[in-house]
């Protein structure tokens, strides 16, 4: 149990958190550790319950290199069901085939530069349908499952269904050289000598995007299937990379001096190759869009595949190339080696998914060649199912097209989907600023309030306002205040027998005149 453990884990050793001083910092770095541990425990388990198929590979004996291995000497040494996968479609002067298998692996298209159109069963060696559209052919490609398939001729681009019966004519992608399908948005993607790049939604027939690049004609192209963003390589030696929702490209890389003659990505997305007109195949890493290390070929490699399981096919001329763990790191030697004895011109290279099958189309037809541990051996039938019935391809089709992704969701990170938007950095230290302007002025504005003096109770009342306001008026009364008061701090307050003194007694008494003889009793206090 422990041996499957290790071998489904992807983090390596735990890492020490002893030293980390930042408490969320350590206590996110524990958690992806314990996570990463727990995801591998349950592969681990589900292994032990599964019938689990392991991929077998070349071993060469001390002394040997495996490319030294020839077809014939591999097929004397399998089993049956294995030998009968090699095979060989001699079509002398048919031209140039193309190559396309299935989503499953069970169905082969071939399309020749002279016009011929077939598909088939070729486990079972069985023609399911073939025509001849009388004119050349560029390219094919098989859209979401093996009834329809699109194929790029001299003047338009066709579709046909698998009995090899036209279906539609798109005309919009006119003089096209290469295409793509995107299984998971349903999106046809072509590009050709005029340049443009064109998606059109096989759902509703309507095309969703059109591109002009700008760097004239494109001969090389291919989508990855980790965010489907479409990568094309020109002519003068750079490789761009498009999604349908923004007219410029996403990305756009000096690779080669000189043409791009190929493209090809891993099933992870991490990793592009490319070939040039300089004989030389680089790897790239497209987390850093950095040149990895790069391979030399006699000659410029027109055709580059990569397979399920990392495996990267190299062809020029008439021969053909396999190298196994060649991407993240260099090999020095390639893992098998094939050269066609007729001097048969390579036109292009396909690897069969869940097989150990490589197809290559030539000048005078088609070869399957075996190339141990190039395909996965486990498949989930949920996705694609190489022994599906005809019931369970038409769920799947409905199921496909219900969990259609649109085309708004193609970019360079698909797991950003769902995620809030960072924030750019001058708009962070703006707001940063702002409050802190805002904290400052509230601080000032609490300390000026708490400085006021604080009103006591009854301060406020009606008659004190009322006093207030007559503060300033003079009238008869003012007066006789204001003159008792000069009175008061000029004289001296003498008590006479009870009696104040002239000039001492408060008030307008004091100063009033003598009482008439005729005056009332009520009114004489007023009066000496």
């Amino acid at each position: 149990m422990r041996e499957r453990t290790k071998k489904y884990k992807v983090s390596g050793d735990r890492v020490p958190t002893k030293g980390i001083a930042d408490k969320k910092t350590k206590a996110a770095l524990k958690e992806t550790q314990n996570l990463a541990e727990e995801a591998a425990r349950a592969a681990a388990t589900r292994e032990k319950w599964m019938a689990i198929d392991e991929p077998g590979v070349l071993e060469a004996d001390e002394g040997e290199k495996t490319f030294q291995f020839q077809q014939r000497d591999i097929v004397k040494n399998v089993d049956l069901n294995a030998a009968k996968k090699v095979f060989d479609l001699d079509v002398p002067n048919t031209g140039s085939y193309y190559v396309d298998y299935s989503h499953n692996g069970r169905e082969l298209l071939l399309g020749s530069s002279e016009g011929a159109l077939s598909m088939m069963e070729w486990n079972r060696h069985r023609m399911l349908g073939e025509t001849d559209v009388k004119e050349r052919i560029k390219c094919v490609t098989f859209l979401h499952n093996e009834q329809f398939y699109a194929a790029a001729q001299d003047r338009y681009t066709y579709i046909y269904d698998k009995r090899g019966l036209e279906v539609h004519c798109l005309e919009d992608h006119a003089h096209v050289n290469k295409l793509t399908f995107l299984p998971r948005h349903f999106l046809l993607a072509s590009i050709g000598t005029q340049g443009i790049l064109r998606y059109q939604d096989t759902t509703y027939g309507k095309i969703v995007a059109q591109f002009r690049t700008k760097l004239g004609e494109c001969d090389a192209m291919t989508h990855s299937n980790y965010n489907a963003v479409v990568h094309c390589g020109h002519k003068n030696g750079t490789v761009t990379l498009w999604s349908p929702n923004q007219g410029s490209p996403l990305v756009k890389m000096l690779t080669h001096r000189g043409c791009v003659k190929g493209i090809a990505i891993d099933r992870s997305g991490k990793y592009m190759v490319t070939s040039g007109v300089d004989a030389q195949v680089k790897v790239w890493d497209l987390r850093m869009y950095k040149p990895v290390h790069a391979y030399y070929s006699a000659q410029p490699a027109s055709n580059i595949e990569i397979s399920q399981r990392g495996m990267l096919a190299i062809g020029w001329g008439s021969t053909v190339q396999v190298w196994k763990d060649a991407l993240a790191t260099k090999q020095n030697s390639p893992y098998m080696r094939h050269q066609f004895a007729l001097g048969q011109k390579i036109n292009s290279i396909k690897f069969c998914p869940y097989e150990d099958i490589m197809g290559v189309g030539h000048s005078r037809g088609f070869t399957s060649l075996l190339v141990p541990g190039a395909g996965e051996p486990n498949f989930d039938t949920f996705v694609s199912n190489p022994f599906e019935t005809k019931g369970q391809r038409r769920e799947n089709e409905v199921a496909k097209l219900l969990d259609k992704l649109p085309s708004e969701t193609i970019q360079l990170d698909p797991d950003a989907i769902g995620k809030l938007r960072a924030v750019p950095k001058e708009v962070q230290a703006e707001r940063r600023q702002a409050a802190i302007t805002a904290e400052l002025s509230s601080r000032k504005a609490q300390r000026e309030k708490n400085e006021e003096k604080t009103k006591m109770k009854g301060k406020n009342r009606t008659s004190k306002r009322y006093r207030k306001k007559q503060l300033n008026v003079i009238d008869d009364k003012a007066l006789a205040k204001m003159e008792a008061k000069k009175a008061r701090e000029a004289g001296v307050t003498e008590k006479r027998g009870g009696v104040a003194a002239p000039g001492a007694t408060a008030g307008a008494a004091s100063t009033a005149p003598h009482a008439p003889s005729d005056v009332s009793a009520a009114l004489r206090r007023f009066y000496k």
